[in-house]
């Protein structure tokens, strides 16, 4: 039995761009049919879009809620939960977010997985998943419990290769047993998704720059600098092409010299992925010395404009397969309260403005066809992260999660009119389109910037990555 129709002249689906007709029924795409081509049930609802973009759901595979973030007093503090988070992920057109586990705030990996569940289950508006974390020095029983957490559908493991700045010890995974993890990995068909900068390079140039009294935060970029992504890039993915099997995603490409690096692997058919976000490809290191410049940061840093260039060119060529946000959602006060190289907040309030955004940069500004753009803001992810084809695609027996986007809305971006916290690195950005639509799996929950969903409605996803993303370099 259908339920609804979504009916538009520009629908993006896996095999092109066209007027269809899609059939939603339990929850899931039931037919993706010519346009008026199928009889439908008397007194089913049709949403007529017209020329609207239809698209399916954003999948943002890098976002933190209810995340350690000390107060400006300096007590112990947490970022914005998915409470608020989810509602802005929808209101935005994203219907997946994918955060994190650290496998070291339980008592094992299986009792992490349950406490972060709580943080989740009953507080989202949105579809979510888990990467599962680990850090530091590894204790000798954890490579068998990330076995069973892969098996279990928490197929990405994320990795440290710096503590990033001096006050975090504790992050950092020595290569030994990042070695021992990747094992672990291929055997099961999981993915590392790498936090990647040489802490060596870090660490001397905090040292450095602190010696010199070069302490504000604007000078960010000679600390977590290109250098330090560079060496840290190849070294890792030499450790992973020494374990066969091993299949590697990118977190947060910031420089060039990433870039590169994964071109290099993939064309010796290693199976690597790139992510980068959109502070990176839309601000550079000058940016710091705006007012108030801590809103345009985020881990590693800001670079040139001739590194954000290699970010777009990789957009394009298949080393950055797609634009996450690194989502950190507080106050401005919080994101203000450190002003030196080794005290500044990172992420950013940007899981709401990402799809539009993304959207007018590639296909308004650059060019970019519908499909790529769809590819780089949903489709690859889910491909990446195991949820495809349930996620990602306007396709028959897939979720109906549904984003559209009204090109007529070219409104200006302001933080008072968005759903995160009391600022936006956005703020005064004209869109070339906004969401005026989002289904999640059959259900509308945003209509005409309206919500009309429930924090009960976002599910725990299972994911399971297939084998061809370890066959060699896919997208």
């Amino acid at each position: 039995m259908v339920d609804l129709v979504v009916r538009g002249d520009t629908v993006v689906t896996p095999q092109g761009v066209g007027a269809y007709d899609i059939l939603i029924s339990g929850g899931r795409i039931a037919a993706v049919a010519a346009k008026g081509s199928v009889g439908l049930p008397e007194g089913v609802r049709i949403i007529d879009v017209g020329q609207k973009i239809v698209m399916p759901g954003g999948i943002d595979p890098h976002v933190h809620c209810k995340w350690h973030l000390p107060n400006p007093d300096g007590s112990a503090g947490l970022t914005e939960p998915p409470d608020v988070v989810s509602k802005a992920a929808v209101h935005g057109g994203t219907t997946t977010m994918i955060d994190f586990t650290r496998a070291s705030q339980g008592a094992n990996v299986q009792d992490a997985i349950e406490q972060r569940e709580e943080d989740w289950k009953g507080h989202s508006a949105c579809d979510y998943a888990q990467h599962l974390m680990v850090e530091g020095a590894l204790p000798v029983h954890l490579p068998g419990q990330v076995a069973e957490a892969i098996q279990a559908g928490f197929p990405t493991v994320k990795i440290f290769t710096t503590d990033i700045t001096p006050s975090r010890k504790g992050r950092m995974v020595d290569f030994g047993d990042i070695w021992e993890i990747f094992q672990v990995l291929a055997a099961n068909r999981g993915m590392g998704v790498i936090h990647s900068e040489d802490n060596d390079i870090v660490m001397h140039m905090y040292g450095k720059l602190i010696r010199e009294g070069r302490t504000g935060f604007a000078n960010m970029a000679e600390v977590h600098n290109t250098l330090s992504e560079d060496i840290s890039f190849r070294r890792v993915m030499r450790l992973a092409e020494k374990v066969p099997g091993t299949a590697l995603y990118m977190m947060h490409v910031s420089a060039g010299t990433g870039v590169n690096a994964i071109r290099d692997a993939r064309k010796r058919g290693v199976p690597i992925y790139g992510e980068s976000l959109h502070q990176y490809m839309l601000y550079t290191s000058e940016d710091y010395k705006s007012p108030n410049g801590q809103i345009y940061h985020t881990y590693p840093s800001l670079k040139s404009p001739e590194d954000q260039a290699e970010l777009w060119s990789g957009t394009l060529d298949g080393a950055i397969n797609c634009v996450a946000t690194d989502e950190i959602c507080c106050t401005l006060a919080k994101k203000l309260q450190g002003a030196r190289i080794d005290d500044t907040t990172g992420g950013n309030a940007g899981v709401e403005p990402r799809v539009a955004l993304m959207y007018t940069e590639m296909v308004g500004k650059r060019g970019y066809s519908l499909n790529r753009f769809v590819d780089l803001v949903s489709t690859n992810a889910a491909k990446i992260m195991g949820l495809y084809p349930r996620k990602g695609a306007l396709a028959a027996g897939s979720d109906a999660d549904i984003c559209v986007l009204d090109p007529a809305d070219q409104r200006v971006i302001t933080a008072s009119e968005l759903h995160e916290a009391d600022y936006t690195p956005w703020e005064g950005r004209k869109m070339a389109a906004w969401p005026c639509l989002t289904v999640l799996r059959g259900k509308v929950v945003v209509e005409n910037g309206v919500f009309k969903g429930s924090l009960n409605d976002g599910k725990w996803q299972h994911r399971k990555v297939a084998q061809e993303m370890f066959d060699g370099p896919q997208l």
